[in-house]
């Protein structure tokens, strides 16, 4: 048994014929090694996307969140109750505030709808010459503006 094992694979007869076997397989095939180039189909190179894990961090990077921005507060600083303002609200159903100069439609609609219950038709804004954004809001036909300013007490 022990004498199978030592002359399977050992000696200087197997390793002759492991160098034969090489030789042979340089002589055929040759020494020097050919790799493919990729074939590229465009001549600007791009980035791989590669692996981008989630991240998972060990502490919040703000300790409390901020406060939000512009709410339906911020939004409306106050009511017009000029001779004008009257009239609009009088005549053309429309009531006028000062808001703030950096909120947008949308934002004034949702303010006025939370502050006074109503709904509106359209808002126009403007800036004045003082610097300061006016909005005129025109409420739906269901909703009269006198009560409106009557219950918010500015008339």
């Amino acid at each position: 048994m022990s004498s199978v094992k030592a002359t399977k694979g050992k000696g200087p007869a197997a390793s002759a014929d492991v160098k034969a076997k090489a030789a042979k397989k340089a002589a055929l095939k040759g020494t020097q090694s050919t790799s493919t180039r990729k074939v590229r189909t465009s001549v600007s190179f791009h980035r791989p996307k590669t692996l981008r894990l989630p991240r998972a961090p060990k502490y919040p990077r703000k300790s409390v969140p901020h406060a939000p921005r512009m709410d339906e507060f911020r939004t409306i600083i106050h009511p017009l109750a000029t001779e004008s303002a009257m009239k609009k609200i009088e005549e053309h159903n429309t009531l006028v505030f000062i808001v703030d100069v950096k909120s947008n439609k949308r934002q004034i609609k949702d303010a006025v709808k939370k502050l006074y219950e109503v709904e509106t038709v359209h808002i126009n804004t403007l800036i004045t010459p003082a610097g300061r954004k006016k909005a005129y809001v025109r409420l739906t036909p269901d909703h009269d503006a006198l009560d409106v300013a009557n219950k918010a007490g500015y008339i």
